[in-house]
């Protein structure tokens, strides 16, 4: 059985390019819009996507989760916010940080990046506990400020998207400009400072993998809250692991998943149970009981 799910892996691993253009193209289906420079706002738009991706993006078929939980924020209507909630809960209880490594339009972005040639790609491993400070994006900039500033509708002011989002410019604020003379007219401070934290995290993502993820991302913050106990977990048999260190060096968020395969820093992508020589680390089987205390290995089988 460990055989075939660590096939089923590292068939999933080859392929996560492929995946992630997919699941990029599905959330933004409405194609033409980018050449309209209008925005689709349709019943879509009350559905939110599980990956960052934004509500400005001309072809965007549905709202992102981050934006959706600012603007509900101050709302009176807590059943809306409560739902928005309740899609992360759910989907982070189903795979944690898979969608970071699939279904992320921008953490796609960034891998693409971080395959351009480079004369030295760098580690974050001594900066781990900087990956904490995505954990304050989303207290301060998610839940806080928003329900702090709300505007006379009650609509909380979407503080992480307008400050620190580089998403809105990539996929919003340069396709619309691109296309029309009134929104180029209106770009000021604001733009400059967003598209110059877009340039630092694409600078970045080509020297070390995926900075935004690690740093800044409020959603993956969420996610990562799951990963211990979402029904999507790696295992790890001990017993059968040489050390060789293939799985520590090829991890793209600078994980060890020997001391900790289910770590909040992990984003489900498979590239280490693809890589490891003795199949120590595989992907178990969903909804196949609860772990076996006995078990030389450390992590969840499912």
């Amino acid at each position: 059985m460990g055989k075939k799910f660590s096939g089923v892996s590292q068939t999933m691993s080859r392929f996560r390019g492929w995946i992630q253009a997919g699941a990029t193209l599905l959330t933004n289906l409405h194609l033409p819009n980018f050449l309209k420079g209008g925005l689709y706002q349709g019943a879509g738009k009350t559905v939110c996507v599980p990956g960052l991706n934004c509500y400005s993006c001309p072809g965007a078929l549905g709202s992102c989760p981050i934006g959706a939980m600012q603007a509900l924020a101050g709302s009176p209507d807590y059943a809306l916010s409560l739902l928005v909630l309740g899609f992360l809960m759910v989907v982070g209880g189903l795979g944690g940080r898979l969608v970071c490594g699939f279904l992320c339009p921008f953490g796609w972005f960034q891998d693409l990046l971080h395959r351009i040639p480079f004369p030295k790609k760098f580690s974050t491993r001594r900066l781990r506990p900087l990956t904490w400070l995505k954990y304050g994006v989303l207290v301060v900039f998610v839940f806080l400020l928003p329900n702090l500033m709300v505007n006379v509708l009650g609509m909380g002011d979407p503080t992480f998207c307008k400050y620190l989002c580089p998403q809105g410019i990539l996929e919003g604020a340069l396709p619309l400009a691109a296309v029309s003379e009134n929104t180029r007219a209106a770009l000021g401070a604001l733009f400059q400072w967003k598209f110059a934290l877009l340039l630092a995290v694409v600078l970045l993502s080509v020297m070390v993998s995926r900075p935004f993820c690690k740093y800044l991302c409020p959603l993956g913050a969420i996610y990562a809250l799951f990963n211990k106990f979402s029904l999507y977990r790696l295992r790890f048999l001990s017993e059968e692991c040489v050390h060789c260190g293939k799985c520590v060096t090829i991890c793209p968020m600078d994980c060890d998943p020997t001391r900790d395969p289910n770590s909040p820093e992990c984003i489900r992508c498979g590239e280490c149970v693809a890589v490891c020589p003795t199949r120590a680390l595989q992907k178990p089987k969903i909804g196949a009981g609860l772990p076996d205390k006995t078990a030389p290995y450390k992590g969840v089988e499912l």
